[in-house]
């Protein structure tokens, strides 16, 4: 993580996705800039939430933590988006792991300093109620998803949400959390990823992902049901 000093690069983000109309200018001048390079940790599960973030550029994932220790993919977040609305609301520790897939960058406002003037602002709370029902809209939706298309379609949806300008994607979750997450077995996950094989979509080499045909994958993702909101 590094903290970046730049003042004309925050002010860009905060124009381009008007933050100013979340927020009175005052607190603006309270924003600080960090920069997370791809696979950095961002919050640990159990901490204390000491800043409410802004997504302003790059993806990040979440992941549950259960108490054995294993954890499981929830979701991935890119383009605007916000981290800590419950946590910030409930004043709890922070729910999930959540971590940098590509560089990125968010904006940090100190929780104590909203929770003590700005949790009765109209704005503000309007955000916070917009963001936590587009959360759960998606969580539904995923959900759902789950149900009703085969596997192929569900692992192609995952894949996609992992693409970049380059031509293949190294897993940082195993196959059996890919497998929970997709909510299947190891086995069929990799019958699957063997049938995406035989197509000439993708080349396996250990957690190593070739994209062969980006544009079939795509085909077979269903416009991505692993929405990031």
């Amino acid at each position: 993580m590094k903290k970046i000093l730049d003042n004309n690069l925050l002010n860009n983000y905060i124009v381009k996705y008007s933050i100013e109309n979340i927020f009175d200018k005052t607190l603006l001048n309270h924003m600080q800039l960090y920069f997370y390079k791809k696979d950095e940790s961002i919050l640990k599960a159990e901490t204390n939430l000491e800043y409410y973030y802004l997504l302003v550029d790059g993806k990040i994932k979440i992941s549950y933590l259960f108490e054995n220790g294993k954890s499981m993919l929830l979701k991935f977040y890119k383009d605007f988006n916000t981290i800590g609305d419950l946590e910030l609301l409930k004043n709890l520790p922070v729910y999930c792991d959540i971590d940098a897939i590509e560089d990125t960058y968010l904006i940090a406002i100190s929780s104590d300093l909203l929770r003590k003037e700005y949790l009765d602002n109209s704005k503000f709370l309007l955000h916070l109620a917009e963001s936590l029902s587009d959360k759960l809209y998606t969580t539904i939706n995923n959900t759902s998803y789950n149900f009703v298309y085969p596997l192929i379609n569900r692992l192609s949806s995952y894949l996609v949400e992992y693409l970049t300008d380059e031509n293949y994607i190294v897993l940082n979750s195993s196959f059996l959390e890919i497998a929970q997450f997709l909510g299947t077995t190891y086995r069929h996950l990799n019958r699957t990823l063997k049938e995406l094989e035989e197509e000439s979509i993708i080349k396996c080499r250990n957690k190593t992902i070739y994209i062969l045909d980006k544009e079939r994958l795509r085909e077979l993702s269903k416009n991505s049901y692993l929405k990031s909101l």
